[in-house]
């Protein structure tokens, strides 16, 4: 039995429609009249004998079926986008949107002065940026790319690692002179804490040292928060200690203004991740800003 090729075309036009959230949004997007872009979705429907998209006179959404069929739909797409790009590599200039998610103090902090030297390089790349604490799924969300401080755990995502990214103890002068400088994470728990609740457990720290091995403590909290930035005035002001990143408060601790607490102990440390769709085949947009950002971090201010 000889099968049929399978309908790329409308695939494609299906994934941008996900994508844009309406057929007029995916028809302006690819340059399509908008009854091609129905009747590529009503062919597809029609050789599925699956309905993919709920059309009303006001939303559309995708059925059970749709949501299924979508992260390889978007796949589709991108490596499409891929190839074509791959192969006009040596005479085309990258060009079009790369959509990256990044962490929100991260990028409000360093990604705005890194990327306008990028877009001189590169005027006819548009960046879509999605600042957030949030844990995106590159596939079903549609980006090109997420920056991620972690330990990555086992994925079917491809990374490449940036830079390290310390963990330290924190607190001001004021502070330690009244409460006192903690030796032993035991003793965390005779001061107050300010929390950042997106990391590990809810307000579990651990702590390792080279002799004495590793501690776990839950010290007493007066702030939790999902943004590390949120708890710099409350550190200013003496109100507790803190686990920052080190690029949050390496100038506080130059400035004098902060001070690391028990140095002895370490936090098992982070690194800067770029990751990317399992594909390795890459518009020449998302690998030019690959390339950069792996350059323009590989030696950060804080390090």
């Amino acid at each position: 039995m000889t099968r049929r090729l399978p309908d790329l075309e409308a695939w494609a036009i299906f994934a941008k429609v996900a994508e844009c959230g309406s057929f007029a949004g995916a028809a302006q997007a690819l340059g399509l009249s908008n009854p091609t872009v129905s009747k590529a979705i009503t062919r597809l429907e029609a050789r599925l004998g699956v309905a993919l998209i709920a059309r009303t006179s006001r939303r559309l959404s995708l059925t059970e079926g749709g949501r299924a069929a979508l992260p390889r739909a978007i796949r589709l797409l991108a490596e499409g986008e891929a190839a074509e790009d791959e192969a006009a590599e040596q005479s085309a200039t990258p060009r079009g949107v790369v959509r990256m998610s990044a962490p929100l103090s991260f990028g409000i902090g360093y990604l705005g002065d890194a990327l306008p030297p990028f877009l001189d390089l590169y005027p006819e790349i548009t960046l879509d940026l999605a600042l957030s604490d949030r844990r995106v799924d590159l596939v079903a969300d549609g980006f090109d790319l997420a920056m991620r401080i972690a330990r990555l755990e086992d994925s079917s995502m491809l990374a490449r690692r940036l830079c390290a990214v310390r963990i330290l103890l924190v607190a001001s002068p004021g502070y330690l002179d009244a409460r006192g400088r903690p030796t032993h994470p035991a003793q965390l728990a005779e001061h107050s804490a300010l929390a950042y609740t997106g990391g590990g457990p809810r307000g579990v720290w651990r702590f390792t040292h080279p002799q004495f091995g590793e501690e776990i403590v839950e010290p007493p909290v007066r702030i939790w928060t999902d943004n590390a930035d949120m708890l710099g005035p409350a550190l200013a002001a003496g109100q507790g200690l803190a686990l920052q990143p080190e690029f949050l408060v390496w100038r506080a601790l130059q400035a004098g203004t902060l001070e690391v607490a028990m140095p002895e102990w370490s936090v098992p440390p982070l690194a800067l991740h770029l990751l990317m769709p399992p594909s390795p085949l890459r518009p020449l947009r998302v690998q030019a800003l690959i390339d950069y950002l792996a350059k323009a971090l590989a030696t950060p201010p804080w390090a």
